[in-house]
């Protein structure tokens, strides 16, 4: 059985989403042209969440799209990408903010803006992670991160979400050796 050290809590963890929504709103001046877009599936829960805290603020909350990126992804031979990730999603010069639970080696996110870029040409795109674990394999780096946690590459990070899992919380994972 691996062993499990808490690095958020069911609380720190909705600080961190809060923090995240207020810096993405201060630094795009609002939710003018703004789309959410949620990495499936922990990232996409983040996005609502996200989502939610930004109605809280602004009275209103902006577009949120979840992404399936798995036909994107280079580390799956034999898939066709899908002409349209998402049916009916318009990023044309809008701001398009990725959103995903934990960022490693890049890789999701570099399928992620593949998906993102069939679909039209952003103004902006802007990352957000709620984990930066480091070890990057692609030159890709968050603009709003929730919390960085230093890992070994043989440890791995475990986000959960209520909607999913049943709790609230992220966890860093170590094998256990014994």
């Amino acid at each position: 059985m691996p062993l499990e050290t808490p690095i958020l809590d069911a609380a720190a963890m909705q600080r961190s989403i809060t923090r995240m929504s207020h810096e993405v709103l201060e630094r795009n001046k609002g939710l003018d042209g703004m789309v959410l877009i949620g990495i499936k599936t922990r990232g996409a829960v983040l996005s609502d969440r996200i989502a939610q805290k930004m109605a809280q603020i602004e009275g209103k909350a902006p577009e949120v799209w979840h992404l399936d990126v798995r036909p994107y992804r280079d580390d799956i031979k034999g898939s066709e990408p899908k002409r349209l990730p998402v049916e009916g999603l318009d990023v044309e010069g809008r701001t398009v903010v990725l959103v995903d639970d934990v960022l490693y080696t890049g890789r999701t996110v570099r399928a992620a803006l593949d998906a993102v870029m069939v679909t039209g040409r952003p103004r902006l795109v802007q990352l957000a992670a709620l984990a930066d674990r480091g070890h990057r394999e692609l030159p890709i780096r968050p603009d709003f991160i929730g919390k960085n946690v230093p890992t070994s590459r043989e440890e791995s990070v475990a986000v959960r979400f209520a909607e999913v899992d049943g709790e609230d919380g992220v966890w860093i994972v170590k094998p256990n050796r014994y």
